[in-house]
């Protein structure tokens, strides 16, 4: 992961940050929490769920060791691959937020999650179509240009820039029953001094994704800045609000009664 992930991950909390997962837990389950980060959700979960099991994995190691020394009592914190969960049949509920959007094949990591899970265990995806985002007003030419090269990278990649709107289908096709599909839209106001850090995500997808951009050859290290910096100003000046388009997807693992 980038440099300054952390930071971002950090400002996440369960009640915040997963609204949905938040009102499905009950003390005593058993939660697998996918792509952990730095487990500023996972220890919200072990919060709630406590005296149940909560194990978090992430298959980068500094993020892992940060969550280790971040929460040195609740959560259990591993590094694995998300194509290969380490478990069989343990857990309660598997809860994958913000993770398969990073994928070229989510439909595996969906398979190897549910896995994990027991027959009939609740399967949870946290996820963005980054195709629908809304700004207002829209924000400076040098922004814009900086997101479409975001949206042609990532889909360069394998990664599918509207998967919010693809998991329920995915889960059908995988055999999840009684999927339920939630809407969590990320709406951040200007005028709210606690939204300011939400909107300022673009500027600091800019300054850790945007190297990364820059080394692939879809922007220059100038474009970068200026996107950077104008964003920052946007904000400053003329943001009214954005609002990113985040769905929640839940089912039933095969064996469901």
């Amino acid at each position: 992961m980038p440099s300054g992930t952390a930071e971002i991950l950090n400002r996440r909390t369960l009640a915040s940050s997963h609204r949905r997962l938040d009102e499905v837990l009950r003390p005593g389950m058993r939660v697998l929490d996918v792509g952990c980060g730095t487990g500023a959700i996972t220890g919200g979960i072990f919060e709630v769920t406590d005296p149940g099991l909560t194990v978090g994995f992430d298959i980068d190691v500094n993020l892992v060791r940060q969550a280790h020394e971040s929460h040195t009592h609740g959560p259990c914190y591993v590094v694995a691959d998300l194509y290969r969960v380490p478990f069989t049949r343990i857990f309660d509920l598997a809860n994958a937020a913000r993770v398969l959007q990073w994928l070229s094949d989510p439909g595996r990591a969906i398979e190897s999650c549910i896995s994990a899970t027991k027959p009939g265990g609740l399967f949870l995806a946290l996820d963005y179509n980054h195709e629908k985002i809304a700004w207002d007003p829209r924000p400076p030419l040098s922004v814009r240009l900086f997101y479409d090269a975001f949206l042609a990278w990532r889909s360069d990649a394998g990664m599918d820039n509207a998967i919010a709107d693809h998991l329920a289908s995915e889960f059908g096709r995988l055999g999840i029953a009684d999927i339920r599909v939630t809407e969590q839209h990320e709406r951040s106001d200007s005028l709210h001094a606690n939204d300011k850090s939400r909107l300022a995500i673009w500027s600091s997808v800019a300054a850790t994704r945007g190297h990364q951009m820059v080394r692939d050859g879809y922007l220059s290290e100038l474009q970068r800045e200026k996107a950077e910096e104008d964003y920052l100003e946007w904000i400053d000046t003329t943001a009214v609000s954005q609002t990113l388009y985040l769905l929640s997807v839940e089912g039933c693992a095969p064996g469901c009664s």
